[in-house]
């Protein structure tokens, strides 16, 4: 079982438009709700490639049951989400149908109490025992301490569970320190925690600060990786336009079924680039396109990168 923790879950909300103009109306043309958050996304297209997953986190207020019955639906995903008293909160994209870009508005979160913090934790314990791997995803939802997750990584190494972080500010930076097996920041992420704008240079000081191995999302210039076994860069053939909310966890599940399949460094990346590609095609997060995926996965260049000094 693969278990990925969202601490802060969300219902992700996506409105289309035609055309998507500051200070004006708008007709929507379709309306689509899903369970979310990162480490949800995650699950969801774990559980596409046929892995079993857990997902936990906290769930609370009217639209935390909405996220809760949804989760319900999704084959090959167990929902062992913690009930909180405050509300889980909503995230609403609004996609215009004639550029293709995305405009995000990301609320808050629930406030956590600590004792809802003490019982997740406990939770978190309990499930490592028989997780394969955790992925640890997202932003923190107030009340929950800045170093939640370098203990959750501490926690998961104490266990022998393999363990990804995929956050950002001052909880990656703590997080970094606790030293887990992968990080997967993106390009602004990276240069946040580094200082450095040269991605190469950056993975590798990213790596020196504590984490195992680097895995950066660079955009069309797809992924770097810093690892003990080597760096390389996944380059997909095409850039494709779409959504790309979601791109980024499309990659960390890649990376992660890959971990536990226990598949080369070079097969992972390919994996990764081309499942980040292809949910840029998919409608919402969460989602990827099959068809495009098997079409990218061999076309996918891994090339070997030299090490910077």
């Amino acid at each position: 079982m693969i278990l990925t923790v969202t601490l802060n879950t969300a219902l992700d909300i996506t409105y289309r438009v035609p055309a998507l103009r500051p200070h004006a109306a708008h007709r929507v043309s379709e309306v689509t709700e899903r369970p979310g958050g990162k480490g949800l996304n995650v699950a969801r297209v774990l559980a596409a490639l046929g892995h079993e997953v857990t997902v936990t986190g906290f769930a609370g207020g009217a639209t935390g049951r909405v996220v809760r019955e949804r989760l319900t639906g999704t084959p090959g995903v167990t929902d062992a989400l913690v009930p909180v008293a405050d509300a889980t909160r909503r995230t609403i994209a609004v996609v215009d149908d004639h550029t293709g870009d995305t405009t995000q508005l990301n609320e808050p979160g629930p406030t956590i109490t600590p004792t809802e913090w003490s019982a997740f934790q406990q939770a978190y314990e309990d499930l490592l025992a028989s997780a394969s791997a955790v992925a640890l995803c997202g932003s923190l939802p107030p009340g929950v301490p800045v170093g939640a997750y370098a203990h959750l990584v501490r926690s998961a190494k104490a266990a022998g569970v393999p363990v990804l972080l995929d956050t950002s500010g001052e909880a990656l930076r703590r997080g970094v320190a606790a030293r887990p097996d992968v990080i997967k920041p993106n390009a602004d992420e990276l240069a946040e925690l580094t200082g450095s704008h040269e991605p190469s240079r950056a993975t590798q000081d990213a790596r020196r600060r504590g984490a195992r191995s680097v895995v950066a999302s660079l955009g069309e210039a797809g992924l770097l990786a810093v690892t003990p076994e080597g760096h390389w860069r996944a380059t997909p053939p095409t850039r494709l336009h779409g959504n790309p909310t979601g791109a980024g966890d499309a990659a960390v599940a890649g990376l992660l079924s890959g971990l536990v399949e226990q598949l080369p460094w070079p097969d992972r990346l390919a994996r990764a680039a081309a499942l980040s590609a292809a949910s840029v095609t998919a409608p919402v997060a969460g989602e990827f396109d099959r068809e495009v995926y098997e079409e990218l996965l061999g076309r996918v260049a891994v090339t070997s990168e030299a090490s910077a000094a």
